[in-house]
């Protein structure tokens, strides 16, 4: 009985495994837009850096409503209905390559976050409770690989669909090309769209899947998944006085800032203020998410043999230190203790997750909710970043002191605010 159970609990989990690929597939082109998207709606960083506010901020007002949704459905169909809006939203490019206007992509990105918002509501908390708590964390990590896993896919490749190279101005645009000014507007918005209907396919296939797929139902205290709730709260914001989960809310918040405040500027670093071409540019954002990738894969590893809470404290140090290497260089200097920052981000997310989570019981997904508002950060730290950048073009890495200040918070929740002590 036991081998069955764990065979059903592996097909599930991968099941799921998938969701964290298709997500980073999303989140992880917004370098990419918003160095597209400086071209085609001629804007500055800062205005630019609006794109990670919009498809972020679903991310803060979402997640109660999701997790109201969850406790009174189920994981599954929480997983569906997000699937179907987010490949709504990569449909919407359609007609937003028509319009060519810097709102409908705002709106349009917005959309993909919320059905995004409601996979990662509900996949990261059932990945901790399908199988042993004990294990929680590895297993979270190792699911969040294939998240590092998709964002290494999103930056190396679908990055150079859109990125192809041409960057022209009014003033520099060659007379003799094809259709303009127009014209090149035109090829570099359509090159945007391709992207998003692949995505689009991918999440319909998946939704598919899903709706034909048996996944396990799970404990939620008293209840089964589905099992009517008899006046029980579909959202506990009393769980917030467990204070292991309040820091954990905090540090998410810091995290999601700083690695999206590195992530989303990446390119623009790149080739707006060190001058390198967008084709070698996408092939370093390659290598950058592929650092992230193997330090997942051997952080999940690692974590075999040491707690996750130790792994957490020294990792964030050491970004510290390598966000001090960044201030104090810039260049290529920095960008390649930017390759390193990746490498030590790569845990921190998940590991911070499941050690919040620790102890909800019945309030899990109450937890999940609260964890995934943090992810708000992205909404406004990457703009702060971003603004003292464009403020400051002469020594433009000054602005890393945000991701800085953002792993400080990271070591100080692996050290003490992690602990669960009511």
């Amino acid at each position: 009985m036991e081998n069955i159970k764990n065979q059903r609990y592996t097909i599930a989990l991968s099941f799921i495994f998938s969701l964290f690929f298709i997500w980073a597939i999303s989140s992880n082109l917004l370098p990419t837009m918003i160095r597209q998207i400086m071209k085609t709606c001629e804007l500055n960083t800062f205005q630019a850096s609006f794109t990670e506010t919009a498809y972020w901020l679903a991310y803060f007002i979402f997640p109660i409503p999701i997790a109201m949704f969850l406790k009174r459905y189920s994981y599954k169909q929480g997983i569906i209905f997000g699937l179907v809006l987010a490949a709504l939203g990569g449909l919407l490019f359609f007609p937003a390559s028509i319009i060519k206007q810097y709102w409908a992509y705002l709106t349009i990105f917005f959309i993909i976050a919320t059905g995004m918002c409601f996979l990662e509501t509900a996949a990261n908390p059932y990945v901790t409770v399908l199988g042993d708590p004990k294990t929680s964390s590895r297993r979270l990590n190792l699911a969040q690989s294939f998240n590092g896993l998709g964002a290494f896919i999103s930056a190396m490749f679908l990055s150079k669909l859109v990125l192809n190279g041409e960057e022209y101005t009014r003033s520099t645009i060659p007379t003799s090309y094809p259709g303009g000014w127009d014209g090149y507007i035109q090829l570099e918005t359509d090159a945007m769209k391709l992207p998003y209907l692949i995505l689009a396919g991918a999440l319909i296939v998946i939704a598919i899947v899903f709706i034909f797929s048996k996944l396990p139902k799970i404990k939620d205290g008293d209840h089964e998944e589905g099992e009517s709730l008899k006046g029980e709260k579909l959202i506990n914001f009393s769980v917030l006085r467990r204070s292991h989960l309040r820091w954990g809310v905090i540090a998410q918040f810091f995290y999601n800032g700083g690695q999206t405040a590195i992530n989303s500027l990446f390119l623009v670093y790149c080739c707006t203020y060190y001058g390198m071409p967008e084709n070698k540019a996408t092939t370093f954002f390659g290598l950058y998410m592929l650092c992230f990738l193997l330090g997942r894969w051997i952080g999940t590893m690692l974590m075999a043999k040491f707690k996750p809470q130790n792994m957490l404290v020294l990792y964030a140090v050491v970004n510290v230190l390598l966000c001090i290497v960044i201030i104090t260089f810039g260049g290529m200097v920095g960008l390649y203790a930017m390759l390193g920052v990746s490498f030590f981000m790569s845990i921190m997310y998940p590991t911070q997750f499941s050690l919040a989570l620790k102890d909800l019981g019945s309030n899990t997904k109450s937890g999940s909710a609260f964890l995934v508002m943090a992810i708000v950060g992205n909404a406004c730290l990457p703009q702060l970043t971003a603004y003292i950048m464009h403020r400051n073009e002469q020594i433009y890495q000054i602005a890393y002191i945000v991701p800085l200040v953002c792993f400080i918070f990271c070591a100080y929740y692996g050290w003490k605010g992690y602990k669960v002590i009511d």
